[in-house]
């Protein structure tokens, strides 16, 4: 503990980490908690999930605390319910020894009446999901006008979820004399900007590079067919019996498929999607937390926030669209100086979008060879023989221990074992006995050579269609926008929404249009905050066949007419409408 103590941490705070067994600071901690403590500066900190965030910024805040003072003082905002539940419950551990210091969480998904009432006892530190803390300011059921201190943990991931309004909203009801600490995975252009207009003389500190991975991560990929993508996750799976992992897919319908595939064929999972209720999802992730559960089958956007120690391997069925979704993906392994695996199951025409990522984590991919039938039998008997071999028996057997030395008196050694092999391993030995080389010849996997039917089959799998629209970042449009738009104007519920890729002035997205007739027309008279909705289908290899752009929405509008309407409705102040049309404040620090 003498670490902690010469960072300046001391009294209660110093004896309740001490009995959750901290001994030594984690990098991120050594760095922040000293500013916090003892310097009056904002702080924007570069780190990567599971380097020990929450203790960084929580064990200083809460030594800070003045509890005479009966208001909300410090302000946590996170992403989702998972990882507000999951900070609340460190803070309270970390404040065991401090019985005066009050914590209150709110979120989405739970019942803001019961919430409300907390709230009303008097809270010292709030942690909450920005959609729920907007509805709680709107009626008048917290004042956030006192708080001395704001932390925005995992501000990429807010942004991400298309949080960018309600961070405005709620740091502009804060005073402009609070201190405010930004903690973020990555750096991208929308989270310089939350630090350039929100924060005042902030220091800048850095476990690791931007937009880079964890050293702790090892980095390997297997380029198969798109048709084998399954047979070789099974097999990586298979292969390594330990296997605590999530596996990353592209949409719920193939999270739904992959997890039901697993599971015929007797491997623990589940699925985490977006049509799961919040009670389903609970239930999963108790599971999944408990190890009851060997993978979790799951999106982006399900798994954002979720906080899980210890996982092994994190698998990409599915390479993500940009590289800060592989940077969060990958970061959920090799936690705490611990080493984990990233895995890419990628297919030839995935090639390119590996290399991209590599050359953006200054990170190289080590190329491995898909598990034959041998190798996965080895690993699943070795596996097994060390389980027994560590087991130290609890009961006697002394009573049973003749009958059972009757039974096998006639049997050598060997015989014995390869009887209980078989018997525990005879199903997995039959299927690998002869089991297909999925691997490819070194000519298709550094030439990519793809048959035609190969193509036709890895198109099908999806049938996105990409299409783009001439609203982006500088107009306020979030992927929030984008699904609410779709929802409203297309006769289809539940439709498959692929990537979104939201730029200044544009956004591509991918959509399955199957079931859909004249997709795009149906937003002929759709507005954005008074910006008509001019909807355009990409030409790319991926549809190229469905005839070119097209464009529809409130009449065909080029760059030019999009400029002038942006001029039209910038203020002086260089700011724009919101995102609902009203007017920000865009107010700045300074």
């Amino acid at each position: 503990m003498e670490k902690f103590k010469e960072l300046g941490l001391e009294g209660e705070i110093l004896k309740g980490i001490e009995d959750l067994g901290f001994e030594v600071p984690s990098p991120v901690q050594e760095k922040v908690i000293p500013v916090i403590l003892g310097e009056e500066n904002d702080l924007v900190a570069l780190a990567q999930t599971g380097t020990g965030k929450t203790a960084a910024f929580g064990l200083p805040l809460l030594q800070k605390l003045d509890t005479t003072v009966e208001a909300i003082q410090v302000l946590i905002l996170s992403p989702t319910r998972e990882l507000c539940m999951q900070i609340g419950k460190d803070l309270e551990n970390y404040a065991k020894y401090r019985k005066d210091i009050r914590v209150a969480c709110v979120y989405g998904g739970a019942d803001i009446r019961r919430q409300i009432k907390q709230l009303e006892r008097g809270v010292h530190v709030l942690v909450a999901t920005p959609g729920r803390l907007c509805d709680l300011i709107k009626r008048g059921a917290v004042q956030i006008e006192g708080v001395r201190a704001v932390v925005l943990d995992e501000a990429d991931e807010m942004l991400n979820m298309g949080f960018k309004e309600d961070l405005n909203f709620i740091l502009d009801e804060t005073p402009a004399t609070r201190n405010t600490y930004l903690f973020s995975a990555t750096m991208p252009r929308e989270v310089e900007r939350i630090a350039k207009n929100y924060l005042h003389n902030a220091k800048e500190i850095s476990v690791g590079k931007k937009n880079q991975g964890a050293d702790t991560v090892r980095h390997e990929y297997y380029q198969v067919r798109a048709k084998d993508g399954y047979e070789t996750l099974h097999r990586v799976i298979d292969c390594a019996p330990d296997m605590y992992a999530i596996i990353f897919v592209r949409t719920k319908i193939d999270a739904r498929d992959i997890a039901r595939k697993l599971q015929k064929d007797g491997i623990d999972c589940d699925a985490l999607h977006g049509d799961l209720s919040q009670a389903q999802r609970d239930e999963v992730m108790e599971r999944f937390r408990g190890k009851r559960l060997k993978v979790l089958v799951a999106t982006d956007v399900a798994a954002r926030g979720l906080d899980v120690d210890n996982l092994t391997h994190v698998i990409n069925y599915n390479l993500p669209e940009d590289v800060e979704s592989y940077t969060h993906r990958s970061g959920r392994t090799g936690r705490a100086g611990r080493e984990g695996v990233s895995v890419a199951i990628i297919n030839s025409k995935e090639k390119g979008k590996l290399r991209r990522i590599e050359n953006l984590l200054k990170k190289k991919f080590q190329y491995r060879e898909v598990p034959g039938g041998e190798e996965v039998c080895r690993a699943q008997l070795l596996y097994y023989a060390d389980k027994i071999l560590a087991v130290e028996p609890k009961e006697t057997l002394d009573k049973y221990q003749q009958d059972l030395f009757e039974k096998f008196i006639s049997l050598e050694k060997e015989e014995l074992i390869q009887k209980l092999i078989s018997y525990e391993f005879g199903k997995l030995l039959k299927k690998y006995a002869s089991v297909e080389d999925l691997n490819l010849s070194d000519e298709e996997r550094h030439e990519g050579k793809r048959s035609r039917r190969e193509s036709r089959q890895e198109e099908s799998r999806y049938e996105f269609t990409t299409f783009s629209v001439n609203v982006g970042r500088e107009d306020g449009f979030t992927p929030r926008d984008l699904m609410a738009i779709i929802n409203a104007n297309t006769p289809r519920k539940g439709i498959e929404i692929g990537g979104i890729r939201i730029f200044e002035r544009n956004t591509k997205f991918e959509v399955d249009i199957r079931g859909i007739d004249s997709f795009m027309s149906h937003f002929r008279n759709v507005n954005f905050n008074g910006l008509p909705f001019v909807l355009s289908e990409v030409r790319d290899r991926y549809n190229s066949e469905r005839g070119g752009r097209r464009e529809y929405g409130g009449g065909k509008r080029n760059a030019t007419a999009n400029n002038k309407w942006r001029s039209e409705n910038r203020r002086s102040d260089g700011s724009s409408r919101g995102r609902f049309g009203e007017k920000k404040k865009g107010k700045k620090r300074g």
